[in-house]
C-alpha cells in the first residue's frame, strides 16, 4: 500500500471516536472448535467442515480507545469492534443503568433498541473502519464518559465470593423481577442510577460487614409520595445476616452524599453479577 492510501485511511479515522458505530448488514467472525460447537452458528460451521463461524449482526460499535483509533494505521493497524444486538424495552433499561455489564448502552441508538455486546469482540484493520459510514455513539461528553466506563467495567468488575451470591439471591431476584414492572417499586428501581456494596474489612475476611448503597437521582428526594426508606426496608429484608456476613446495612443516597472513599471502596452490584443462576 502506498503512502497516499495510508494518508487517506488516517484522515478518514480522525473523525472516529470510541463508541461510534456503523450500521448495516455486517458479519461477525469467531473461531470455533468443530468437534464441540457451542452455538447454532458454530454448529453450522462445523457441519460445513470449517472452524470459523459467521454471524449476521446489525452493525458494530468501536471499542478501541479514541487515542489509538486516530494513531497512524502504519503504527497501529487494528481496532476492536463489538456487534450491535437488539434488545427489548426492559432489557434496554437494565443496560442503560449499567446492570448488565455484558452490554454497553449506546445513547445514539436508543431509538433503534440496539446495544453493544461486549462478550463478542472482533479485530478489524483500520482500512475496514475507514470504509464504514460513521454514526456518533454519544451526543455529549457525559454520555461518552459513561460509555467508556461501561467498557472498563466489563473487565474490571469484582469477582464476588460464592456465599455472597447465595446471600443476595433473593434480593437480586426481586430487583430483576420488579425493575421492568409498571408498579411503584418498579418505577422506584428505574429511578436508581446505581447500586453498590461495600465489604469490610474485605471480601475474604472471616467476618464481613456489608453495606449497600442505593444511589438515586439527585432530583428525587421522595418517589411518588413515598419515602425511599419504605422501599429500602423491603429490599434489605431480603438480605438477612447469614454465615460470615453478620452485619448488613443499607441506605438510599445521591452521589453527592457519598464520599470519594466510600465510592472507590465499594463495588457495583449488577443484575448478572457472579453469573446468577
Amino acid at each position: 500500500m502506498d503512502e497516499a492510501e495510508r494518508e487517506r485511511i488516517d484522515a478518514a479515522l480522525q473523525e472516529w471516536r470510541q463508541g461510534d458505530c456503523a450500521l448495516g448488514e455486517m458479519w461477525l467472525f469467531s473461531r470455533i472448535a468443530p468437534a464441540a460447537p457451542l452455538t447454532q452458528e458454530a454448529s453450522t460451521a462445523a457441519d460445513e467442515g470449517v472452524d470459523i463461524a459467521e454471524t449476521e449482526v446489525s452493525g458494530f460499535m468501536v471499542a478501541t480507545q479514541t487515542c489509538d483509533i486516530v494513531r497512524a494505521c502504519g503504527d497501529r493497524p487494528f481496532v476492536e469492534v463489538c456487534p450491535l444486538v437488539g434488545v427489548d424495552a426492559g432489557q434496554l433499561q437494565h443496560v442503560q443503568r449499567g446492570r448488565f455489564p455484558r452490554y454497553a448502552f449506546v445513547p445514539a441508538l436508543i431509538d433503534r433498541m440496539l446495544v453493544a455486546d461486549l462478550d463478542r469482540v472482533m479485530t478489524v484493520e483500520k482500512a475496514v473502519l475507514a470504509e464504514w459510514a460513521r454514526i456518533s455513539g454519544s451526543n455529549s461528553d457525559e454520555e461518552a464518559r459513561r460509555l467508556s466506563l461501561s467498557l472498563a467495567r466489563k473487565r474490571a468488575r469484582v469477582a464476588f465470593p460464592d456465599d455472597f451470591v447465595e446471600l443476595t439471591a433473593a434480593l437480586s431476584d426481586r430487583l430483576s423481577g420488579k425493575h421492568g414492572k409498571n408498579s411503584d417499586e418498579g418505577r422506584a428501581l428505574r429511578g436508581l442510577r446505581e447500586i453498590r456494596v461495600q465489604a469490610a474489612p474485605s471480601w475474604n475476611a472471616d467476618e464481613v460487614d456489608l453495606f449497600f448503597w442505593f444511589i438515586r437521582n439527585e432530583d428525587e428526594p421522595t418517589f411518588e409520595d413515598k419515602s425511599w426508606d419504605q422501599y429500602l426496608d423491603g429490599w434489605m429484608a431480603r438480605v438477612p445476616p447469614s454465615g460470615r456476613f453478620n452485619s448488613i446495612g443499607g441506605v438510599v443516597v445521591t452521589l453527592e452524599d457519598l464520599t470519594a472513599q466510600e465510592y472507590v471502596e465499594s463495588d457495583p452490584l449488577d443484575l448478572d453479577h457472579l453469573s446468577l443462576r
